[in-house]
């Protein structure tokens, strides 16, 4: 029961060690990993796993490791900052695999990139025919970023002079029935106001409110809050 209930506590100590080490390493750990923050991520879970079931070793060691392990990965992310030289050493550069009808096959090579792989994630970004792409670079993230010839690209407001109402993010009033008031006040609303929309629209009270969300036209839209569900799968 002992071993457990210490088994319980370094667990929920490492765990706290991971968040803390990840926000100073910052969000490229989880949305842009290279191979370098791969290695750095795995190895760090890696120990905090060893840590978490260390009963009889000494969990100190663990802990400095990971605390290390993070200071190391901070001060490259640093030195990359600094110097250019460093940035490509670490990081890599970019690789252009395709560009005017042309695949660099000694880039795919250097990549360890298979053509039927590129083809894939061809498909997945909606390009079926390779004459539709201009450019495709295989970024240091590993990713691939596609440049769409200019007859194949999407038509924007600008192709035809046009100037839309600027974009804007809807502002959430109520989920799950409880009002977020400051949200509201930010709106330059008050609970009567939405009291009023609420019942002008069919409902008594927030309760039977799921989600009410707020566009920059003052539109309110409302979702009612029930427990059906679909009975049919669209994607099967």
């Amino acid at each position: 029961m002992q071993d457990i209930l210490k088994v319980i506590i370094l667990s929920i100590v490492s765990e706290i060690v991971l968040f803390i080490l990840a926000k100073l390493m910052g969000n490229k750990e989880i949305s842009q990993l290279s191979m370098f923050d791969y290695v750095i991520g795995i190895t760090i879970g890696s120990i905090a796993a060893e840590m978490a079931t260390a009963l009889e070793s000494d969990y100190m060691q663990p802990l400095v490791a990971m605390i290390v392990y993070a200071l190391v990965a901070i001060a490259i992310s640093l030195i990359c900052e600094k110097s250019l030289k460093a940035r490509r050493f670490i990081y890599g550069n970019s690789l252009v695999l395709l560009d005017n009808g042309k695949l660099y096959r000694k880039n795919f090579k250097t990549a360890k990139l298979d053509l039927n792989e590129f083809l894939v994630q061809c498909r997945v970004n909606g390009y079926f025919n390779l004459s539709e792409i201009k450019t495709a670079i295989l970024e240091t993230n590993g990713k691939i970023s596609f440049l769409p010839k200019n007859i194949n690209r999407p038509t924007t407001p600008a192709d035809f002079n046009m100037t839309p109402e600027p974009a804007s993010i809807d502002v959430n009033l109520i989920v799950d029935g409880r009002i977020l008031h400051e949200n509201l006040q930010a709106s330059g609303h008050d609970e009567m106001w939405l009291q009023k929309q609420l019942v002008s629209q069919g409902f008594e009270k927030p309760a039977q409110v799921f989600l009410a969300t707020l566009d920059r036209q003052n539109n309110l839209s409302i979702y009612k809050n029930n427990d059906l569900e679909s009975s049919h799968d669209f994607f099967e």
